[in-house]
């Protein structure tokens, strides 16, 4: 049985979502009513679709009783998640085309990688490249000459972008490809003390340098629970893509067998198939409250926070962060991955990986099991996939591999989620406390205010840091410049809290999954730049951040003060910031997915 709060949560997305839920889905019915779109085209039309095609695809596409499906890949060859795309086109077309259909790469996305960007220019473009990944996506798919959709993507802003994308296609069958994580390198616990000793000044950049390529050092996702392993999961566990597939590795037999198989199961739900499945009943309110719940239960990234608010509005959903936060109430920590644990992605999958998670929330009546999933149904969603004598099998999981990174059945990590909504008279915030030793998750102390990342670090390296602070960063909002990770601050301000200081962050920016154990709260809203009292601030203002009983307040009179200004000239213009003014115009607020779309 569904726990009561899940399905209270279903029920109100579902309620207060009635208008914008059926709007969508009549204009995605009025495509699905013209047909095959291909036969709908003029013979212009399709010679021009077809003119680089080979005489026997040309045939196949030309052939409506067959199965075209198109390609949405967000391949490049400098970043490690995606490398591992560029056979996948050639791949799926072979396996199409020996059951007489065809394959074509409808359009390329952008893929940035934050982790290159960090404390960078491009990192103030990163979220808006999510819009752009779904405008790019819809354009890819706009030629409508396909009967399903394949999305090649993994990592921060643009599986989310993919998805929202596609959902403007979302009369056809429409899943993800996953790639997989790279194998382990260093340890996660070295990668800190590494870079907390370079904040220190105690190691040169040689020595730094030396042990981020021995972290980073192949094809493949990142392998921390950041935000692009956390779409892989949060995806699977919405029924977005085969079961068990997130976390195979890239070069493995068993991943080159999955992607195979896609392939073959997503040209047989073509429109007018009896196992024809669109997007649009696959991705509805069950499947997105499943998605927050694996969210919440493995400490995932607070980008999602962001992502699945914008995504559910494509969809025509309404979700909020109370919703989020009412679900983390409910919903234990399942899960130990860093920055929540030692372990990393790798050995989350070896512990029994999402199809275990789905299975310990299936046994606590925390996810819906009357879903319905791009293929099968959920219960599926509990079986892991293998190669038995080189045939692709999936075997219900069992119980967990690794205690210490999935729990067993009747063991929780910690009783409630990993996120959550914070509010006062600073405005609304989310925290990720699943990282945040209980100790540290009430923090009273004086404000010192800056206006970047780097001023704070600056501050430190000055030695002008060393006391009891709550770190402000403000101005770093969606309309201020775009709503950058602010990654430089992490090192800092675990560097403080090891000397014995309290610390904690508020910022109207963001950090995404490798938040750790500094209480953070993030995208506070309003942002100053849209008045909000982050902008009142001033150094040695008494603030509160109590991620316990979910306020954020400022314990000092701010009443006759003015909104601090601020020239944000120079974070706005240069390295093609300035093609994005448009973006930070129109941005929503974060709480409501920080998204130029409606």
């Amino acid at each position: 049985m569904i726990h009561q709060v899940i399905s209270d949560v279903t029920a109100r997305i579902r309620e207060r979502s009635v208008a914008r839920r059926q709007a969508f889905l009549a204009r995605i019915q009025r495509q699905a009513e013209q047909g095959k779109t291909r036969a709908a085209l003029a013979c212009g039309n399709l010679a021009h679709a077809v003119a680089a095609c080979s005489s026997d695809e040309k045939g196949r596409i030309l052939d409506m009783t067959r199965a075209n499906v198109g390609i949405v890949t967000a391949y490049n060859d400098m970043l490690s998640a995606h490398q591992p795309y560029q056979g996948y086109p050639d791949q799926i077309k072979a396996v199409l085309a020996e059951l007489g259909h065809s394959a074509q790469v409808a359009g390329g996305v952008p893929a940035m990688c934050d982790g290159v960007t960090q404390g960078q220019p491009g990192m103030d473009m990163s979220l808006f490249s999510r819009d752009l990944i779904a405008q790019a996506t819809a354009l890819s798919l706009s030629h409508n000459t396909f009967d399903a959709t394949l999305l090649l993507g993994i990592c921060d802003k643009i599986a989310p972008g993919q998805i929202m994308g596609a959902l403007s296609h979302a009369h056809l069958p429409t899943a993800f490809v996953p790639a997989g994580p790279m194998a382990s390198g260093i340890s996660n616990d070295e990668k800190v003390k590494v870079r907390q000793k370079y904040a220190a000044g105690e190691v040169g950049r040689d020595a730094l340098l030396e042990m981020e390529c021995g972290a980073y050092h192949a094809a493949g996702t990142c392998t921390f629970y950041g935000t692009a392993n956390t779409n892989q999961l949060v995806f699977e566990a919405m029924g977005l893509m085969l079961p068990g597939s997130a976390f195979v590795h890239p070069h493995s037999e068993l991943r080159r067998a999955l992607t195979a198989e896609a392939a073959r199961r997503i040209s047989a739900m073509i429109p007018g198939s009896p196992a024809y499945r669109p997007l649009s009943e696959v991705l509805d309110e069950r499947s997105l409250v499943n998605g927050l719940v694996a969210l919440l239960a493995s400490g995932g990234s607070t980008n999602h926070s962001i992502h699945m608010v914008a995504l559910a509005r494509a969809a025509g959903l309404v979700l909020t962060w109370d919703d989020i936060s009412d679900l983390s109430d409910v919903v234990p920590l399942l899960v130990r991955m860093y920055p929540n644990g030692p372990a990393d992605v790798n050995a989350f999958e070896q512990a029994g990986g999402v199809p275990g998670l789905m299975r310990r929330l299936a046994q606590e009546g925390l996810i819906h099991m009357d879903a319905t999933p791009v293929f099968g149904e959920m219960q599926h969603y509990l079986s892991r996939p293998a190669l038995v004598d080189g045939q692709l099998v999936w075997q219900p999981v069992g119980e967990s591999g690794d205690a210490s990174v999935l729990s067993p059945s009747g063991s929780v990590f910690q009783a409630t989620g990993g996120t959550k909504l914070l509010a006062g008279n600073l405005g609304r915030a989310v925290v990720k406390v699943s990282a945040v030793a209980p100790e540290y998750r009430v923090i009273e102390a004086p404000a010192r205010v800056f206006s970047s990342q780097h001023a704070v670090e600056a501050a430190y390296k000055a030695g002008d840091l060393n006391q009891d602070a709550v770190i402000v960063v403000r101005h770093n909002g969606p309309a201020a410049n775009g709503m950058p990770e602010l990654h430089k601050l992490m090192p800092v301000l675990g560097n403080l809290q090891k000397a014995g200081y309290k610390v904690a962050l508020v910022t109207d920016g963001r950090l995404s999954g490798a938040s750790g154990k500094i209480p953070a709260a993030i995208h506070v809203t309003p942002e100053a730049l849209h008045g909000g009292a982050i902008g009142l601030l001033a150094d040695g203002d008494l603030l509160r951040v109590d991620a316990v009983n979910g306020s954020l307040d400022c314990l000092t009179d701010l009443s006759g003060r003015t909104q601090a200004e601020i020239d944000l000239t120079l974070e706005q213009e240069g390295w093609g910031r300035e093609l994005f003014s448009v973006m930070r115009r129109a941005v929503s607020s974060a709480e409501c997915g920080a998204t130029i779309f409606d």
